[in-house]
Formats: C-alpha cells, sequence, structure tokens
C-alpha cells in the first residue's frame, strides 16, 4: 500500500541541500519509531503517519478478495464431502469436523471506509480428528446379486485336469491364513497362532497334539485316515474319478506312430483325465519303447504306476503323481486260452487295486480270430473269468457279493477291454453297400448283424457287463497308412472287433463321457478305440497294503527328456524357417 510523507520541519541550512533534508528526515524517523506514540511532549508532526487508500482502491481489493474466497470455500466444501462420510464417524484419513457458521463482518463506523473481519475470524476453523479411533468404510451393496461360488477350489469350474490342479487343491475347511499385508488388526483374532507359523496349504499340527493324542481311538474310518472320507472329499469334493480306457491292436509293428496326442488326448476333450489304461494287443516288439512314448505324451503330471506283460499282451497304468499315494500294491494275473501255452499270443492280462475305498479291475484280452468261431471265443471268455486269480493280498470291498467262479464279480468296477475278434455276420458286397449310405452316427444298420451284441444279449458272455453306444466305422481291417478297408484278395469283412466293457457292483457307479475310435493312427490294419468314464469311488480303510508312491522313475526321466528334447527340435526347425531365404536365378 502506498504511503503518503509530509515534511513539517524542514531544516534548510543543513548542508548537502536535497541530500542533507533527505538523511535528516531518516534520522528523525528511526528517533521517532524509538519512542511510544503517547509520548509527552512529541510532535505527531515529525514522523509519518499512514493513510488508507482511496476508496476506489479499497472497492477493487475487497472484490478481488471475495472471490478469491468464494473459491476457497468451493474447495474446502469438496474436500469435506470427499473426506467426510454421513453415515460413519470417521474416514481413512480422520474425518473433519463440521464448519462453525461463519461470522458476520462488523460494521464500521460511519465515515470510515468498510474493511473485511480478519482472515482467522472469517474462515472456518478446522479440528483435527482423534488418532484413537480406527478409520472405517462405508457399507456399499452391489447392484444385483453377486453369483455363487462353489465352495471347493477343485471343482468343476476351476481344475485343469479332471477339473483339478495341485495350485487349486481344495481345502474348503482351512480358515483363513495371517497375511503380511493384512493390515487390518481385526483379522488377527481370526488366526489361531498355528496358522502364522505355516506356510503351505495343508491343515497345520499342533504340536501338543503330536505330542498327547495317542490315535488308538476310534476305528479306521476315523478322522484323519489316509484313506478316509475327509481326505476322499478333500481331493474329489464330487466323489468322480475319470478313467480314460484305449485298446489298441498295433500287429507287431515296430513302427510307432509320430505322435500320440490324438491316441491318449482327443482334442474334443476339454480336459485330461485322471487315470489312463492302455491295454495293446500284438504289441511292438520293443515294449520298453512304447512305454517311454505314452510317458512322453502324458508329460510330468502323471506317473506309470504299473505294467505288465503275457506274451504281446501289454497293459500299462498311468495316474496323476499327486494321487498315486492313495493307490493299494498293483497285482497282476495272467491266463492263456491257446491249446499250446507256450504261445502267448492269445489270453487276457488282469490288473487290480484299490483307490481310496474302490477295488478296480482292469482286463485286456485276445480272443481267437475268425468269423465263424464265436464258440472259441466264449469258451476263451469262460476261462479267463475262472482262470485269473486276483486279488491276492488286496481285501474285497465286498466279500458277500463275491463269487469264486467268476473274476469280475470279486471288484467294485471292471474294465474289460480288448480285441474281441467277433465279426459282422454279413458278406463284404453286403457291408460295403451299407458303408455306402455314410451312415455318420448312426450304425444301427450295421450292428444288427455284430456278434457280440447277440452274444451280450443273450447272456452266453459277458453277463452283467455293458457296452456305450457305437457311433464309429469299424475298426477292422484297414490297410497300412490310408482309410481303405482290405482290398488283398482275402477281402475280409469290415467288423467291430474292437471294444471295450464296464460291469459295477453298484448300478450307476460307471457313467460313459466318451466311446470313439482314433482313425488318425493307421500303422495298424486296427484302429484304436478309446473310451472315457466317470466313476463314482468311495472313501476306504487303512487296512490295504498301500503302494507306498511307488512308480517306474527311470521311465519317467526318459519320458520327460524325450518331451524337452522334441520341443527344442520344434523351436530349432521354427528358426530356421524364418531364417531361410529363397533365391531366383533368372
Amino acid at each position: 500500500m502506498p504511503v503518503r510523507m509530509e515534511q513539517k520541519n524542514s531544516h534548510p541550512s543543513r548542508e548537502g541541500g536535497g541530500l542533507g533534508e533527505i538523511r535528516d528526515w531518516i534520522e528523525e524517523q528511526e528517533v521517532g519509531a524509538q519512542l511510544p506514540d503517547t509520548a509527552p511532549g512529541m510532535n505527531p508532526t515529525n514522523h509519518v503517519t499512514p493513510r488508507p487508500p482511496g476508496r476506489a482502491r479499497l472497492r477493487r481489493l475487497d472484490r478481488a478478495f471475495s472471490l478469491d474466497e468464494q473459491t476457497w470455500r468451493r474447495r474446502f466444501k469438496t474436500s469435506q464431502e470427499s473426506l467426510t462420510d454421513p453415515n460413519e464417524s470417521g474416514s481413512s484419513s480422520g474425518s473433519l469436523q463440521e464448519a462453525p457458521a461463519i461470522e458476520e463482518p462488523v460494521a464500521a463506523p460511519s465515515g470510515a471506509p468498510h474493511l473485511q473481519p480478519p482472515m482467522a475470524s472469517r474462515f472456518p476453523e478446522i479440528t483435527h480428528p482423534s488418532n484413537h479411533h480406527k478409520p472405517r468404510l462405508t457399507h456399499t451393496k452391489p447392484l444385483q446379486r453377486l453369483p455363487q461360488l462353489e465352495s471347493s477350489a477343485s471343482s468343476r469350474t476351476l481344475r485343469t485336469a479332471n477339473r483339478m490342479e495341485p495350485d487349486y487343491t481344495d481345502y474348503k475347511q482351512q480358515p483363513l491364513r495371517h497375511s503380511s499385508s493384512l493390515s487390518d488388526t481385526r483379522l488377527n483374532g481370526a488366526l489361531c497362532d498355528s496358522m502364522r507359523s505355516t506356510y503351505s496349504l495343508l491343515t497345520p499340527l499342533r504340536s501338543k497334539d503330536v505330542r498327547n493324542r495317542s490315535y488308538l481311538e476310534g476305528s479306521l474310518l476315523a478322522s484323519g485316515a489316509l484313506l478316509g472320507a475327509e481326505e476322499l472329499d478333500r481331493y474329489f469334493p464330487e466323489r468322480l474319478l475319470r478313467v480314460f480306457i484305449a485298446t489298441w491292436n498295433m500287429q507287431g509293428r515296430k513302427e510307432l506312430p509320430d505322435s500320440l496326442d490324438d491316441f491318449l488326448l482327443p482334442s474334443d476333450d476339454d480336459f485330461a483325465q485322471d487315470m489312463y489304461v492302455v491295454g495293446v494287443q500284438e504289441g511292438s516288439p520293443d515294449r520298453r519303447e512304447w512305454e517311454i512314448r505314452l510317458q512322453e505324451t502324458l508329460g510330468p503330471h502323471y506317473v506309470l504306476l504299473h505294467s505288465s506283460a503275457h506274451g504281446v499282451l501289454y497293459l500299462s497304468v498311468f495316474i496323476r503323481r499327486d494321487l498315486i499315494w492313495f493307490c493299494s500294491e498293483v497285482e497282476y494275473a495272467t491266463v492263456t486260452t491257446r491249446i499250446v501255452s507256450q504261445i502267448k499270443t492269445k489270453g487276457a492280462l488282469g490288473v487290480a487295486f484299490t483307490f481310496f475305498g474302490t477295488s478296480f479291475l482292469f482286463i485286456t484280452s485276445h480272443f481267437t480270430s475268425g468269423d465263424g468261431k464265436v464258440s472259441e471265443r466264449i469258451l476263451d471268455y469262460k476261462k479267463i473269468v475262472e482262470g485269473l486269480a486276483l486279488p491276492r493280498n488286496i481285501p474285497d470291498t465286498n466279500p458277500y457279493r463275491s463269487s469264486p467262479l467268476d473274476v469280475t464279480s470279486r471288484f467294485d468296477e471292471v474294465f474289460w477291454f480288448g480285441d474281441f475278434n467277433f465279426r459282422l455276420n454279413k458278406d463284404r458286397p453286403g457291408v460295403n453297400s451299407l458303408l455306402q449310405r455314410k451312415l455318420e452316427r448312426d450304425m444301427s444298420l450295421l450292428l444288427q448283424y455284430d456278434q457280440l451284441i447277440k452274444e451280450m444279449s443273450g447272456g452266453s458272455i459277458f453277463r452283467g457287463f455293458e457296452e456305450a453306444a457305437i457311433q464309429f466305422l469299424p475298426t477292422y481291417k484297414f490297410d497300412i497308412g490310408c482309410d481303405q478297408y482290405d482290398t488283398t484278395s482275402k477281402q475280409r469283412t469290415p467288423s467291430y472287433t474292437d471294444r471295450v466293457v464296464y460291469k459295477s457292483r453298484n448300478k450307476g457307479d460307471i457313467r460313459v463321457l466318451r466311446y470313439a475310435s482314433c482313425s488318425l493312427v493307421k500303422t495298424s490294419d486296427h484302429r484304436p478305440v478309446c473310451g472315457s468314464f466317470e466313476v463314482r469311488i468311495r472313501p476306504g480303510r487303512d487296512n490295504i497294503p498301500l503302494a507306498a508312491g511307488l512308480f517306474d522313475r527311470e521311465l519317467y526321466l526318459l519320458g520327460i527328456k524325450r518331451r524337452i528334447s522334441r520341443e527344442l527340435q520344434k523351436r530349432q526347425e521354427i528358426k530356421n524357417q524364418k531364417n531361410s531365404s529363397v533365391c531366383t536365378v533368372s
């Protein structure tokens, strides 16, 4: 603000003229500043008295200040609304107290300019929130009802292999674990002390419980049993196991397909299965190479639980490696159906074990060949069911329903698959005429001549067994490497020789998910036949001899190395294709 100064008493006699006068005036001002205004004998004209600005200047300043005040009030109101929760007593950074009423400006005396009150009296007072109260957030409600989530992390919608992966194993009864990222101390009360030192998903065990508990109370079905209900529900909340069954007559050829992906992992299956059981008739001479190829295709998530052979009959059982602990010891038995027992090309190979409380029996067989030898094939079946000596050490889960003359009655779930060699009772021209009609998925015109369906309906073979609906073309007999049926001079009739049948003690325990042939594998005169099944399993007792997690480790390592080498080779081929260039000579 400009200050108007007047000089009442000048001393023109001092030297310096105008400069001297200025110097004297400065000295007088310094002396006057040291004396109080009410000092007696002080000449009020010896010091400068500031005057207020003119009324025009005051109006401009008042207008500018009013604009600044409006802006400040608007910003303050916005910030107060965003920080203050009308329904709660605090916010995340403390709530602002309600601003008091703004004081009105004091009326000025008449004749004096209108002045605004001091800044502190015009602005509302801000009080600091107390730090003793915990900040709380408002309760918000969703606009619509949220979808209900399944309580099991290993449920059907979250599994990647049979809807289940190790990272998403079901621990639905596990309480919330302590995490360093949780800053709200209210959660600490819900966490027991043992959780804070446990970093795995396994249920923590208190040291005092392990010290004091005798584990003698209760039965083998008590809480904590390895094969009990709690452990079963932990891995299979729906108590359903998915099993893949495959049978293939390899015609004794050493050459194997370049890839077994279409055989074991069909493109129309969204998820891999829990268990893979592969039976082979007239298998490749190099059995070890065949098993390595199976391991290479299935990858590191699966291990070879058991593998056995009877001549050229091979049977391999692969299981997810995290389920191997719930399997009993694997037992197997063989039966030769030929008169000369040294020639082991026809017969059966059976493998049995218990998974949790459900017993399984898998049989692969090769019956007598020939169009009209139906009775011989029925005799082969009877010889097998009476001759397979299973089980040996594994307890029968239901001995009251077992029969000493039928091995299939001594197990809960039975799968029988192989080259049964049953043919179509129709000549080759008649079958060709039916195939030319483009049957697509309806094979009823062909199946009405099928020998096996006729014998099963009569009860002479596979009594109590079922077969899924056949919606694929006959799997025998093809020319090697193509889709043409036998073009040799023998002109064999196309037939459904390769089949998969199943039987269950409790009706409805087995449900068919898929039953088809693999038409892309053409290295044999037979096409492989595959089936995917959903099997209901039950909890068991800890009174069976366990497999103790044993598997073929050497085969596992060889298969994984093969898979890695194959992947590296593919990447190198792709890299070489990108770097290659084509030159033309004109």
